[in-house]
């Protein structure tokens, strides 16, 4: 495996010892982060005795860390030395397939994509776009600041471990926002547009990705607000990039995809489970953290199903039964996956639940899309 890393995060027990001798679990001492010119380094703080912290959970051992994990950036990663992979792994880029899907959709809802060698490269240049630099720009910002929380729940992560220095995650998230807006525009030129609709789509969803991360708004904060905006960025955003790419963006399309943004929050609401330590010691309010884990679960699946149900609907109201019915013969598998796994256990099945569930959801992506181009 890779060699131990120049920084890392120590973690010190203490024994709380009171007039009768009682003795306290031990307690993981608060975070701090300091920054030298060149690495960053998260260390612990000498502890209060008098005042016990949340536990960490247990650190991934590198020796038992997988190198595929660590390529899509997530849980269970071996630590690299190699930069190129470190960088990789910031980027995530298992969540790059649901921004080139969004893209699919919405150059079908367009009813002008065809099978020629032109359109197929301007759709996979706003795949590229969506995916690895605007998503990576995404995916990199919010491990920056994340840092601190990371540091509780992944202390093995290339941030909080010391792997990776911050001029090099700083130069990291300039690089792929820039290449991203610029391929925006590029798309913009290409598609012969009066008015740069995509280079302006990617402005905002950048923006959104800031303040979904950064201080002093950081949406994520909120569970409501962050996570309705992190659904938005994943589904309405790219499809609103493909479908101005290829036809024009309409009131209906952009009222649509925002609905179907709620699913979207349901979706951002599994990830929360597992990080619920580090989220209530770092005062974020995500919905497990506010409502606990056992309503929370129900608020999730509730978001996913009654949005994908009301578009169902909405579908047969506009005289598309058949697209209807198909819709709800994809969300039958869902609520059963839900039973399955998600809502036994929402934080050992999550990844086992999205694997076996979200197919069928981006599958009714495209069934609405196909939808709304007839």
């Amino acid at each position: 495996m890779s060699s131990v890393l120049n920084t890392v995060l120590s973690t010190r027990l203490s024994n709380v010892k009171s007039t009768n001798r009682v003795r306290t679990r031990p307690v993981l001492s608060p975070v701090s982060v300091s920054f030298s010119r060149r690495r960053l380094t998260v260390r612990a703080q000498e502890p209060n005795a008098n005042e016990v912290k949340p536990q960490a959970p247990d650190k991934a051992p590198a020796a038992s860390g997988s190198s595929f994990n660590q390529l899509l950036g997530i849980k269970g990663a071996a630590q690299e030395t190699n930069k190129w992979k470190i960088r990789l792994q910031l980027t995530k880029p298992v969540t790059w397939p649901p921004l080139i899907w969004g893209i699919v959709c919405g150059a079908a809802a367009s009813g002008n994509f065809h099978w020629n060698l032109e359109d197929v490269a301007k759709s996979i240049v706003c795949m590229i776009m969506s995916g690895p630099c605007l998503t990576g720009y995404t995916q990199t910002i919010n491990d920056w600041y994340d840092r601190e929380i990371d540091a509780i729940n992944e202390p093995y992560r290339p941030i909080p471990s010391g792997a990776i220095s911050e001029n090099e995650v700083i130069t990291q998230i300039w690089v792929l926002l820039l290449a991203g807006l610029g391929l925006a525009g590029l798309l913009d030129v290409w598609a012969g547009h009066d008015f740069p609709t995509i280079f302006w789509l990617a402005v905002g969803g950048s923006l959104l990705s800031y303040i979904y991360s950064a201080p002093p708004l950081k949406l994520k904060q909120n569970g409501w607000i962050g996570n309705f905006a992190l659904g938005a960025s994943y589904i309405s955003l790219p499809w609103w990039a493909g479908q101005a790419l290829f036809g024009t963006l309409t009131p209906d399309i952009i009222v649509l995809t925002l609905l179907y943004s709620i699913a979207g929050l349901g979706i951002a609401i599994v990830n929360d489970f597992k990080s619920v330590e580090g989220d209530r010691a770092m005062g974020l309010q995500s919905l497990p953290v506010a409502f606990g884990p056992e309503t929370a679960k129900w608020i999730c699946v509730g978001a996913i199903d009654i949005t994908q149900i009301s578009v169902a609907g909405y579908l047969l109201g506009a005289g598309k039964p058949y697209y209807a019915l198909a819709l709800l013969a994809l969300i039958v598998p869902q609520i059963v996956f839900q039973f399955q796994y998600f809502l036994k256990d929402p934080i050992k099945y999550d990844v086992k639940y999205q694997a076996s569930a979200q197919p069928f959801l981006i599958l009714g992506l495209l069934v609405t899309a196909l939808a709304t181009s007839h």
